[in-house]
């Protein structure tokens, strides 16, 4: 397939581009029946953009379960809190919809770590990493990805802060929506591109 986009970048250059985060409404949930209201909004999307937060361990041997699961729309983010609601019965049903296309990045540590907290069976997920193959792009990592597409920075700044906080920071909140969120930007604007 012919492509317009570069295979690579430097980090170096990366950190010249201009940050760019998500400007919608950001939904933190934290309880199962605001689970089922999101699920709802949810199901009538085509395509939804799809990240998971963990709390880092810095112990050797200590591994924490997933934290947080991300849903995003182009305007609306939902930021699940899955050490507070777990992985109640909708939030499965949609796991499991493949009507409707889930895309996010290594899709498949993702759903090995949901899949401790519950099992499911995956519908309709798409893995960017496969799909950037198709245009030339040989990066993996989002940030990398994000700035060949659009020219852009994403920030990574609140990657190793604690997902299991009381209350999650704004920037913590921002961060983990701008993940979702550039996941279906990624999307979205491959399949202008080529119809993927």
């Amino acid at each position: 397939m012919m492509s317009n986009f570069r295979p690579k970048i430097e980090k170096g250059e990366i950190n010249e581009m201009p940050i760019v985060a998500f400007g919608g409404r950001i939904i933190t949930i934290d309880t199962p029946e605001a689970v089922d209201k999101a699920v709802q909004a949810l199901s009538t999307e085509r395509v939804i953009g799809i990240d998971t937060e963990t709390r880092p361990s810095f112990r050797k041997g200590l591994q924490y379960s997933v934290s947080l699961l991300q849903l995003s729309t182009a305007d609306t983010c939902f930021l699940i809190r899955l050490n507070r609601v777990d992985m109640p019965d909708s939030l499965v049903s949609l796991l499991e919809n493949s009507k409707i296309a889930k895309v996010g990045i290594s899709l498949h540590d993702d759903c090995q770590a949901l899949n401790k907290r519950r099992k499911f069976k995956e519908g309709g997920f798409i893995d960017l990493q496969k799909t950037v193959d198709k245009f030339g792009i040989e990066e993996k990592s989002l940030q990398k990805i994000f700035a060949i597409i659009f020219g852009q920075k994403i920030s990574k700044n609140q990657q190793l802060t604690n997902w299991e906080n009381d209350v999650l920071t704004d920037k913590q909140k921002l961060y983990a929506a701008t993940d979702a969120w550039a996941c279906l930007e990624i999307y979205n604007k491959l399949e202008q591109t080529n119809n993927i």
